[in-house]
């Protein structure tokens, strides 16, 4: 097992390695210059230009700058924002918190939901549960994120009233404890809702054909042939095998979702990192760049690792 689990970090800590120098090439070599973007109506003056430059080490060699950057990464510094002269890794603790939020609460509902239906469905297949989900399934898998949110804020927000449109909380009020919690949670159903219909299709999908596939196997024939309770035979062998194709598609949703809820949370200008990305994008914002992706490509092998080692609780066979 400890051989095993070395092997895992190992592989972990490469891959982070690799997408942090990739990333770093490709954000360096894409078109357009933040120091313009900061000088604004001074982009003309050269002298500005050059001290802009040599306070941000952008007037160093690019196997300069990446050296640099590694020295940051290990002692613990992100570097400044280039536009907003903020410490990237403070940046990110603000806008990190809002997107945990949405992932692990969606994907917590979306697992739970998606799972349960597509184990029902496989077990009643062909009936009118099942036609009804499968349809609803493909079609809400279809369904772009970005334009279901916006029906959801026309209907539940726009014609009904019932949720807030957008952000985090009122700015118009000032509100602290029980009160503040309370205002954080009616802004966030609109957008759990959206992620959690989005990934929903996918848990019941993988469950369903899981399932499906496993009920079939020669050995669960023989089990119902020596009089086993259907009951007995589906909590003991069927979920028990069935369950390992829904951790791993647990394993690449919360991959998904920690990178992928830009959309979303630009739809309901929810503070996250993703908003600090579109943004950093269209300014050229390197350190800002470069420091997300850092951090979600850390998050993404954290959470793979975790999925591994619960793939091995249930499968010990995987450890050799």
């Amino acid at each position: 097992m400890r051989g095993y689990l070395v092997k895992r970090l190992f592989a972990g800590i490469l891959t982070v390695f690799i997408i942090l120098t990739v990333n770093f090439i490709i954000i360096k070599i894409a078109p357009g210059d933040p120091i313009k973007t900061l000088m604004g109506k001074e982009h003309d003056n050269p002298d500005l230009r050059s001290a802009l430059e040599e306070k941000y080490g952008l007037d160093k060699p690019l196997s300069a700058q990446y050296l640099i950057y590694l020295k940051l990464i290990f002692s613990g510094d992100l570097g400044v924002s280039i536009i907003y002269n903020r410490p990237v890794t403070q940046m990110i603790y603000e806008g990190l918190k809002p997107t945990l939020l949405l992932t692990l609460i969606s994907t917590t509902f979306a697992l739970l939901i998606g799972t349960s239906f597509g184990i029902i469905a496989a077990r009643k297949e062909g009936s009118l549960f099942d036609v009804v989900f499968s349809g609803l399934a493909y079609l809400f898998n279809a369904t772009p994120s970005f334009w279901l949110g916006l029906m959801l804020i026309i209907l539940f927000a726009s014609k009904l009233k019932w949720f807030p449109a957008y952000g985090m909380s009122d700015v118009r009020t000032s509100v602290t404890g029980l009160r503040y919690l309370i205002e954080v949670l009616r802004h966030m159903i609109l957008p759990v809702s959206t992620l959690i219909l989005i990934q929903i299709p996918s848990y019941f999908r993988v469950a369903k054909s899981s399932i499906l596939q496993v009920k079939d196997e020669d050995y669960i024939m023989t089990l119902r042939a020596v009089g086993m309770s259907e009951k007995m035979i589906f909590n003991k062998y069927i979920f028990k095998n069935a369950i390992l194709p829904i951790i791993t598609l647990v394993g690449i949703s919360m991959a998904y979702m920690i990178t992928g809820v830009a959309l979303t949370e630009i739809v309901f200008s929810w503070p996250g990192t993703g908003k600090m990305i579109v943004s950093a994008i269209s300014q050229r914002d390197y350190p800002v760049l470069m420091g997300v992706y850092l951090v979600a490509s850390v998050l993404v092998a954290i959470v793979m690792l975790a999925i591994d080692l619960v793939y091995v609780a249930f499968d010990p066979r995987i450890r050799y």
